[in-house]
């Protein structure tokens, strides 16, 4: 849900969650509405929130049990702080609304399609749900891999721009800085397993797969040893039961480059899932050079 305001010559606008009418009495006091404030551009601890504003620390503890419970604020993030577990809290969305009839159906909203289907809860309501990791271009890992897949990541970033209406922060990470804390969240993953190390950890949980160098598909059984050859799984988070992964990744540089190409070119195909299971959303394809110059610049779908 967006609330849109035009302005001038532009139209500005923001995520909004709706709540009920009952959730406006935690919104009413001075002190509320400040510590609102002070959460909404960063995640904060209530006590350094407390410090902050110059009030009792009890103060601000009842305001974010309330807000949370109304469905306002959220968990953002869960540090470690003097041996226990601090919770930052964040809002639930930047703006909120109430709305005082039901809602009304509106025919020049687009239907649903299975290509918007795919892509949750990657993006949900226009806006981007997932850390997106490439592997690090500085040496790094047992075989000391420097990643050139990553620059591909900026085609797919572009791709998925188009079904976005807002970006509220930076949402792309190398290998290298992930944290564990991250690793619980949607994930797109771009590139293999010896250049990104997040994918070699759930490599062996997809149904396609590397192995011993090669893609394997456990679909088909079918072993695919080319260079050029990639594939785009969707699948759960084997880090964590409530969110997804995204997987594009190839057996070189070049096979990433393919499957990213599928996803501009054949993005239908990879909605449809795999041929042999169509409730498996995992794909593999071969790029190939068309015009001779030794760069993949199109790709076929082989399951």
């Amino acid at each position: 849900m967006f609330v849109v305001k035009k302005e001038k010559n532009e139209v500005l606008s923001l995520p909004a969650k709706e709540i009920k009418f009952s959730s406006l009495k935690n919104l009413g006091t001075e002190l509320a509405q400040k510590i609102l404030k002070s959460i909404s551009e960063e995640p904060k601890y209530p006590a350094d929130i407390a410090k902050e504003l110059k009030v009792h620390e009890q103060k601000v503890y009842y305001h974010i049990r309330n807000l949370e419970k109304a469905g306002i604020i959220k968990i953002a993030k869960k540090e470690s702080k003097q041996g226990a577990i601090a919770n930052y809290y964040a809002l639930a969305e930047p703006s909120f609304v109430v709305p005082f009839k039901e809602f009304q159906k509106d025919q020049k909203i687009s239907q649903v399609t299975n290509e918007s289907e795919f892509l949750k809860p990657f993006i949900e309501n226009g806006q981007l749900n997932a850390i997106i990791i490439v592997g690090s271009p500085d040496p790094h890992g047992q075989d000391k891999a420097r990643s050139r897949d990553g620059y591909y990541g900026i085609d797919l970033a572009l791709f998925l721009g188009t079904f976005l209406n807002y970006v509220p922060q930076f949402n792309v990470k190398l290998d290298t800085e992930v944290r564990e804390s991250d690793l619980e969240k949607n994930l797109i993953l771009i590139g293999g397993p010896i250049t990104n190390k997040v994918m070699e950890r759930v490599n062996g949980k997809l149904p396609i797969r590397f192995e011993n160098g090669n893609i394997k598909s456990t679909l088909s059984n079918q072993l695919y040893p080319e260079d050029e050859t990639g594939f785009i799984v969707k699948a759960k988070n084997p880090f964590s039961k409530d969110s997804s992964i995204l997987v594009v990744a190839g057996k070189r540089f070049a096979g990433t480059r393919a499957a990213i190409i599928a996803f501009l070119k054949g993005f239908k195909k990879i909605a449809q899932g795999n041929i042999h299971n169509p409730s498996i959303k995992a794909k593999v394809v071969e790029g190939v050079d068309l015009d001779s110059d030794g760069i993949v610049d199109d790709v076929e779908f082989r399951e």
